[in-house]
């Protein structure tokens, strides 16, 4: 298997992220899946590794990516170190660092061979807050033509409470506890000004309803911190999105952060299944 990985510059401050592509070197053009992680994650998190190598395997270019103002660096890719860098994130950043990927992909800087890539079947996906992104990435980008997402965020407008809310915007800052880490992470009250004044481009719930191309989402039943109620409402905007309810599963279908096994667990292995169906049917 094929690994490459990719360092790219944001158009927001010019600052440096990473992605990794996997595939297996065959001289046949592949289908290529770009991957968006969700809210205080990265693409090393868990398990994603081993997905990763599954879809390589199965015969598609698979590229996880950091989005560049995710809390980690170059140097420190599996760890919170740039809390700064995550307080000053934003929606319309992942959206355009994801574009700067795809224009990689497709201009001749590009690090993965030509002859291994089929860029006219380009495909995205993302768990939670990435589902969003990748969601919104999809109605807004025609060079993609499917999407699928793990357990979506499906309304970036789910703030806070009215009091968390004036005090966000009276302090400039609130502080979200990152139980795995036990850091306090940092977010600028200009998260929220980038979505209002951009309230057009970030609207996920229009997004669905004006999707053209194949959208599949998966949800776990069980799930406790996106409910399951968010996949039936991408149902309701869009009859013709497919989803697919995983009995018992939760947030992150069994997968932790650090990862030690060698195997999916069942519920991830159940999803993986079930995107790799979806995306090897013809449109």
């Amino acid at each position: 298997m094929e690994k490459i990985d990719i360092t790219l510059t944001s158009k927001h401050g010019n600052r440096k992220f990473q992605a990794d592509a996997r595939f297996i070197t065959d001289g046949q053009p592949k289908p290529v899946i770009i991957f968006n992680h969700g809210f205080k994650g990265f693409k090393d998190w868990g398990p994603f590794n081993i997905v990763a190598d599954k879809f390589a395997v199965a015969g598609f270019v698979f590229i996880k990516m950091n989005f560049s103002h995710n809390g980690v660096t170059l140097d420190n890719p599996n760890e919170f170190v740039d809390l700064e860098a995550f307080a000053k994130n934003n929606f319309c950043i992942e959206l355009d660092d994801t574009g700067v990927l795809i224009d990689y992909l497709f201009s001749d800087a590009s690090a993965i061979p030509g002859h291994e890539m089929d860029l006219d079947e380009l495909y995205i996906m993302g768990h939670s807050r990435g589902g969003a992104s990748a969601i919104l990435k999809a109605n807004g980008d025609n060079r993609i033509k499917k999407l699928v997402t793990w357990a979506a965020v499906n309304n970036l407008e789910a703030w806070h409470s009215k009091e968390e809310l004036d005090y966000w915007r009276k302090n400039g800052r609130i502080y979200i506890h990152n139980g795995r880490t036990n850091q306090e992470m940092p977010l600028d009250f200009q998260l929220v000004e980038n979505f209002i004044k951009n309230n057009d481009r970030l609207h996920v719930p229009d997004a669905v309803k004006n999707m053209s191309i194949p959208m599949l989402s998966i949800h776990g039943s069980d799930d406790p911190t996106v409910p399951v109620s968010a996949v039936k409402e991408i149902k309701e905007w869009n009859p013709q999105a497919e989803i697919k309810i995983i009995n018992g599963a939760q947030h992150t279908f069994g997968g932790g952060h650090p990862f030690e096994g060698m195997e999916l667990p069942a519920d991830l292995k159940r999803v993986v299944e079930i995107t790799l169906s979806f995306f090897r049917k013809i449109s």
